[in-house]
């Protein structure tokens, strides 16, 4: 077994726990803090973020603790805009809705997940010191503990990383001259008790959910960095500036959270690698941090896993940062767009928010949410479900299949298919741990001594072609005929392949 020593129990941490574990790695998660508890940072759990969830039987725990259909009031300078987020016109994936849902409820359902497996979570464990060699391993230190080894470390242990630091890997960005305020509150009325709320001011945009961690409400808030911790008197002056017509009652927990941008020069040393704020930082805008380090976390983590059986281990390694990096930078530039539009100290910056939004928004938002492909083209963003690896290593095109127009390094789109069951959808077919094999009609038997490869025929799709489906649900190659010799080599360059015996046998090479 591939041995992965996972340092940090956040959502990244958790995710990438369970997609190594699944695909046969032997897993052990450490977190130095001596308490799960705490309170939760992010608020909104994307639709990729589901999806990718999902074949580690995750997803529907999630959902119960979600709020996936969010009433939000915009308070416009007096005026009220009511704006109902139900589902929208995404019909390529199963979740095609906002989803609300805590970053302390998600650690809570994957750790449960993770230790129903027979992994637990070793708390109050703390990363002394690391040493990293290809051919040896990663031996640790373990604050009174002693000594560990594991054949790959990630640390998924946040923006001032230890393991970051420990390894020497440095970072670019800067930081923001506005800072967050949260905190969890009660209040004496007036905003009822299921909708959202976002306020405009001169200083920055208001975010309120009924979602706290210790209180009925969280407030999430910008102001210029330097104010000091905020009293209930604060918080209450910034409402009436906002002009929210409700009282503090209660001020159950609150903090200031400094804002910065950076990015890790590489993601990975030997064997040791980086994944979510400990790989990269970017503003809270659009919910983006959470959701980037579970997709870090998925995509590495099946990588670890069957990276011992690949033909070229670390051509298979190397695409890890060769695609998730960019996809880190892209979240960065447009988060800092987003980011100064929502809390810029500028006199342009508050223009928008003062005068330019409280005069279009009634115009603007109910056309766009009336047109509801603007509103999809929108959400496929927010939701990273535009995200692709069309340049990676690990995406061969051998020819597309007519009736499966499906593009290398996309990911599964959830159409409906026929398969011997009868109708399903390609997401539902592929929501199990492993390599899909999605046959067409017509081709030829694909079958495998290997339970982590999945095949499938598409009864109602023509042609002799395959689509093969890697484990984070990125189409990674396509062929006019799955008797081609692409699917032996793609099979063994992701780790993913039987014996070479049992490919000749079965007619793949």
């Amino acid at each position: 077994m591939t041995r992965v020593l996972v340092v940090g129990a956040g959502p990244t941490g958790l995710a990438l726990a369970l997609q190594a574990h699944a695909l046969g790695a032997a897993v052990r998660v450490i977190d130095r803090r001596t308490e799960a508890a705490r309170p939760s940072r992010a608020m909104m759990l994307h639709a990729r973020s589901l999806e990718v969830l999902r074949p580690l039987g995750v997803a529907d725990s999630l959902l119960r603790y979600a709020d996936s259909a969010p009433t939000v009031r915009l308070h416009l300078r007096g005026r009220v805009l009511p704006v109902r987020i139900a589902e929208l016109a995404v019909p390529d994936t199963a979740y095609p809705h906002l989803t609300l849902l805590p970053q302390a409820r998600v650690e809570s359902v994957l750790a449960t997940a993770l230790e129903s497996r027979g992994v637990p979570i070793e708390r109050g464990v703390e990363l002394a010191s690391l040493r990293s060699a290809r051919r040896n391993g990663v031996q640790v230190q373990l604050r009174g503990l002693g000594e560990a080894t594991s054949d790959y470390l990630v640390g998924c242990d946040g923006a001032d990383s230890t393991v970051r630091q420990a390894v020497g890997i440095g970072t670019s960005g800067g930081v923001y001259d506005r800072e967050i305020v949260q905190a969890d509150l009660e209040l004496d009325g007036g905003l009822g008790t299921d909708t959202a709320h976002v306020s405009t001011t001169r200083a920055g945009l208001i975010f309120l959910f009924p979602h706290g961690d210790q209180a009925a409400w969280r407030l999430l808030a910008t102001r210029p960095v330097g104010g000091g911790p905020m009293s209930p008197r604060d918080v209450q002056e910034m409402f009436d500036a906002a002009r929210l017509q409700t009282r503090v009652g209660r001020v159950a927990w609150s903090e200031i959270v400094p804002m910065r941008h950076r990015l890790a020069d590489r993601y990975r040393d030997d064997r040791v690698f980086l994944a979510g704020d400990a790989a990269h930082v970017h503003s809270p805008a659009g919910g983006q941090g959470m959701n980037t380090g579970i997709q870090d976390a998925i995509n590495l983590g099946w990588k670890l896993a069957q990276a011992a059986s690949a033909t070229d281990p670390e051509t298979l390694l190397d695409s890890y940062e060769l695609e998730r990096r960019p996809v880190a930078r892209a979240t960065t530039a447009w988060t800092n767009l987003v980011f100064w539009a929502e809390s810029g100290l500028d006199p342009i910056a508050a223009l928008i928010r003062t005068v330019l939004l409280p005069v279009g928004a009634p115009l603007v938002v109910p056309t766009v949410l009336r047109r509801r492909h603007l509103t999809a083209a929108g959400f496929r963003i927010l939701a990273q479900l535009r995200v692709a690896y069309p340049s990676s290593r690990l995406s061969i095109d051998d020819g597309r299949p007519d009736s499966l127009p499906l593009r290398v390094g996309d990911r599964l789109p959830d159409l409906p298919v026929a398969v011997a069951d009868g109708g399903t959808r390609l997401q539902t077919l592929t929501a199990q741990p492993g390599t899909h094999l999605l046959l067409l009609r017509d081709a030829p038997t694909v079958e495998v001594d290997d339970g982590s490869i999945h095949v499938h025929r598409l009864l109602d799709r023509g042609g002799r072609g395959l689509v093969a489906v890697r484990p984070d649900g990125y189409v990674g190659l396509r062929t006019t005929e799955a008797s081609s010799p692409q699917v032996a080599h793609w099979l063994s360059s992701t780790g993913a392949s039987p014996t070479p015996a049992v490919l000749r046998r079965r007619g793949l090479r």
